[in-house]
């Protein structure tokens, strides 16, 4: 789970309030501004994150020292809907929660919070937030969801989905990477994992892609969506779908399946690759971008779609490939002309501690800000210009490492 906390994965986290705010006489530290900068403290393991404002990503520093909002738990992850920002709890097999926040006078003020069994998955749908825990044995044959009402700021919904045989349509188990909203469904990428003791996340199925379409709200299985030109879509609490202006779903594979967690082999005779799901279809088309022909061998871990067309990838050499390795080689991503382009001005790859994954973007097709923590132990938030494909530094980070980056209205 730590390879997963430092992915940040950005999406959730839970805060009950504010931490002591440390004045020197009548000095007050905590920043103000729009933007949410998630930030762990430098300390032992096992320490909480800080929610510290911004008022700007370009240039500036802000510090963890007496300033930001103290999350209660150590494992966290974020979302941003209808203009609030949710901090998520993990709560390694214990009970989870959800705590609301928004805006005021540029400081996080604490809007709800209530508790949910712990999710893997979570996104936008509707007016909602769809949240799902899904079952990681075969002795358990349905997962959990539950849908959270943003203007009630409570639970409205909840059922359960079979996840075993319905979907995979094998003796193994579905565990989805992500779920997203597209039109009026909801599409659930999933991996297949033998989730034995001995096999761990392994699968004998690594040459398949699979996204199960459920309705909504009702949550009710409308078809399973293969393809057998990747290996599965997305990664473990990783978003690997982008719906483009026009309706479009693009879908990435890492290519990292393996024969069992033991000896992670992978095992895909696939390359890492993005396929297409057009606007109002329910099936993949003939759309195939090979991403490790078009960088030399690189594999794509994460990405975040930024507009037009366009998305910035996290890539890792053949070399740094693994299950849960955050790629620090970014590149511009442009689905029409099948292209990547590297970004300079970043840090190298072998001076990243840590690279956000959950980054902000006002979605123009040109911009994206990305947390980076370098091995000297300074954070930065480093912006990427996509039309150039060039980073500048920006805002600077003490005390901490980056986690997350989000912008409230």
């Amino acid at each position: 789970m730590k390879a997963i906390k430092n992915v940040a994965l950005g999406l959730g986290f839970l805060a009950l309030g504010f931490s002591s705010c440390d004045k020197d006489e009548d000095i007050d530290r905590q920043t103000r501004g729009n933007f949410v900068v998630a930030v762990t403290p430098v300390a032992q393991t096992g320490v909480a994150d800080y929610l510290i404002n911004a008022p700007t990503l370009e240039s500036g520093t802000i510090s963890t020292a007496g300033n930001g909002t103290e999350q209660d738990g150590t494992y966290r992850y974020y979302l941003t809907h209808n203009n609030r920002f949710y901090s998520m709890l993990y709560g390694q097999g214990n009970p989870g929660a959800v705590t609301a926040y928004n805006l005021q006078d540029g400081l996080l003020r604490k809007v709800t919070n209530f508790q949910t069994e712990t999710v893997h998955a979570f996104a936008p749908v509707n007016n909602d937030i769809l949240l799902v825990k899904v079952a990681r044995n075969l002795t358990t044959q349905e997962s959990q969801w539950y849908s959270v009402d943003t203007d009630a700021l409570n639970i409205v919904r909840s059922g359960k989905i079979n996840t075993h045989e319905e979907l995979t349509g094998n003796s193994e188990i579905a565990h989805f990477s992500w779920i997203k909203q597209v039109g009026n469904k909801v599409f659930a990428p999933f991996f297949s994992i033998k989730a034995t003791e001995e096999a761990g996340w392994g699968t004998d199925y690594p040459d398949n892609a699979w996204i199960a379409v459920y309705s909504y709200p009702q949550m009710q299985l409308e078809k399973v969506i293969k393809d057998d030109r990747t290996s599965y879509i997305g990664r473990y609490f990783v978003d690997g779908l982008a719906k483009v202006e026009n309706g479009d779903v693009y879908a990435f594979s890492p290519a990292i399946a393996i024969n069992n967690g033991k000896d992670n082999v992978f095992n895909s005779t696939k390359p890492s690759a993005i396929t297409r799901i057009k606007a109002g279809s329910t099936e993949f088309d003939d759309y195939y971008f090979d991403l490790e022909a078009e960088t030399g061998g690189h594999n794509i871990t994460n990405w975040t779609y930024i507009g037009n067309g366009k998305a910035v990838g996290h890539f890792t050499s053949k070399a740094e490939k693994g299950v849960y390795s955050v790629g620090a080689h970014i590149g511009i991503i442009d689905f029409a002309s099948k292209s990547v382009a590297f970004v300079t001005g970043f840090p190298d790859a072998s001076n990243i501690a840590n690279v956000t994954t959950n980054n902000y973007t006002p979605l123009d097709g040109k911009t994206v800000a990305i947390g980076v923590t370098l091995k000297s132990g300074i954070s930065y938030v480093y912006n990427i210009n996509a039309e150039t494909a060039t980073a500048t530094q920006g805002l600077k980070v003490e005390g901490g490492t980056i986690t997350a980056i989000s912008r409230l209205n």
